[in-house]
């Protein structure tokens, strides 16, 4: 342990990273860094974080501002594939963690580090996500993971251990959920939320309203697309983490983005989770209705592989990857005819696609109507419906 001489930790601030600063001190007798990642989790997160880790005992504090690249380098490439993990979630959490380990591997080669250290648990995805990354980014580098190695066990023994130190922390035995934050979403675990036939209870959504407190009111959201990217809202054109910005501050008072799910963590076991992810939500619906326009058949079954395909590699922690690479320019090569404009109607928790519009549209109502036509020959549909299901017929004949 004596060889480690400087650890750059992962700090939020809250219980667990005030007590693995100490905690890093007194078992590695090493200089302890702590490293803060701002990715849109909002200012009361993160006002005074830095007294937080002097007075917890690290030497240093950075704070990072990644908000902006986090939106246009992570969240809008996922986008451009139409990753949804098993169906519903978002994965609001999963891909803050790869520019937060990259941010955090810069700062430790900056100030000469041995080691970099997190506050994730042994049971959760975070802690592979967080050490993939770093082997992929800085395989020299030990990497210390506290909650895998000290006796301390729960909220209260972490807050003894604190309190016999003198240290200062905000936290309390009676805190009920576990969150995570960012400019995407935020995420609620824990307390009543482990029991998945307990319903949630309004103490555990933070961002959104109910649908039954939403307005009565529906509220309609033009976003212009151009090539798989949002870039304007209602007409004024945005930067990526503006635009999600804007739409969070549209999209939460209808109750738009709340989803609660039992998912399948990557170390083995299910999770119940709650999420609230109202622009993102937004934004996935615009994407969606512009690629119905402008994607021929084969084109969406392949785009579905790609998006299923994604959302497993990021859930996983995967991002610095080859894999991640060809999945990617494969969307890249889908999204060059994404380009149009959508209007979208928010209404108690619902997201409606009702106008849409591009220039790539391959919708032809000529072709598509139910009235008089004179481009298409409903004749012709026999012989195709024959060569079709021919394999079918010839099955069928063979078993008589």
């Amino acid at each position: 342990m004596s060889s480690i001489k400087k650890v750059v930790l992962a700090y939020s601030g809250g219980l667990d990273t005030s007590a693995i600063v100490p905690w890093l001190k007194e078992n590695y007798g090493c200089e302890v860094i702590a490293f803060v990642a701002d990715v849109g989790q909002g200012a009361e997160e993160l006002e005074g974080v830095e007294a937080k880790a002097i007075a917890s005992g690290a030497s240093e504090c950075y704070v990072v501002d990644l908000k902006d690249e986090m939106v246009s380098d992570y969240i809008y490439p996922t986008l451009k594939t139409g990753s949804i993990y098993e169906g519903t979630y978002l994965l609001g959490t999963s891909m803050a963690r790869p520019i937060i380990a990259k941010a955090q591997v810069e700062i430790a080669r900056k100030v000469g580090a041995d080691a970099l250290s997190h506050g994730c648990t042994g049971k959760g995805n975070d802690q592979v996500r967080f050490e993939s990354c770093f082997a992929a980014l800085a395989p020299d580098l030990k990497v210390i993971a506290p909650w895998r190695e000290w006796d301390l066990s729960s909220r209260e023994s972490l807050l003894d251990y604190l309190a016999e130190r003198d240290i200062p922390c905000s936290a309390s035995a009676a805190k009920i959920y576990s969150r995570d934050a960012n400019a995407w979403h935020i995420s609620h675990e824990g307390g009543e939320l482990e029991d998945p036939w307990c319903q949630p209870t309004e103490q555990v959504w933070t961002w959104t309203n109910s649908p039954e407190q939403a307005p009565d009111k529906s509220e309609l959201v033009t976003l212009k697309v151009v090539e798989g990217e949002v870039v304007a809202v209602n007409g004024v054109e945005l930067k990526p983490y503006d635009c999600l910005v804007k739409l969070n501050d549209i999209a939460s008072p209808h109750g738009v983005g709340r989803v609660d799910i039992v998912e399948n963590r990557l170390v083995g076991m299910k999770s119940r989770g709650c999420y609230e992810t109202p622009g993102g939500t937004v934004i996935m619906a615009a994407l969606q209705a512009i690629d119905e326009l402008v994607l021929d058949k084969a084109s969406r079954k392949w785009k579905e592989v790609l998006g299923g395909e994604f959302s497993h590699l990021v859930y996983d922690g995967r991002w610095f990857t080859p894999l991640k690479d060809s999945i990617l320019a494969g969307a890249e090569a889908l999204s060059k005819v994404a380009t149009g404009e959508v209007v979208l109607k928010l209404y108690k928790g619902q997201v409606t696609a009702v106008q849409k519009q591009s220039p790539n549209s391959l919708y032809s109502e000529a072709f598509a109507t139910f009235g008089e036509d004179d481009v298409y020959d409903q004749s012709h549909a026999e012989g195709f419906i024959r060569l079709f299901s021919l394999s079918s017929r010839i099955s069928a004949l063979a078993k008589k």
